[in-house]
């Protein structure tokens, strides 16, 4: 499931591996996997088209 390696600060790791098993993560991989696709969901969704934010600032009034 696991095939690349990223480099991460040990501390920032040590509280990664804490936080995942205080959560209930299986391992710290699986809860920084689950970070990472929430976070790039969320980019992703907020990318959209150059039509659609066009929309967006129209509707609020930013852009006639």
């Amino acid at each position: 499931m696991f095939g690349g390696k990223v480099k991460i600060d040990k501390d920032l790791l040590k509280r990664a591996k804490e936080y995942a098993v205080h959560k209930g993560y299986p391992s710290v991989e699986e809860f920084i996997t689950h970070l990472l696709e929430k976070e790039l969901r969320q980019v992703e969704e907020a990318s959209g088209s150059e039509e659609e934010m066009k929309k967006k600032l129209q509707g609020l009034g930013y852009i006639s």
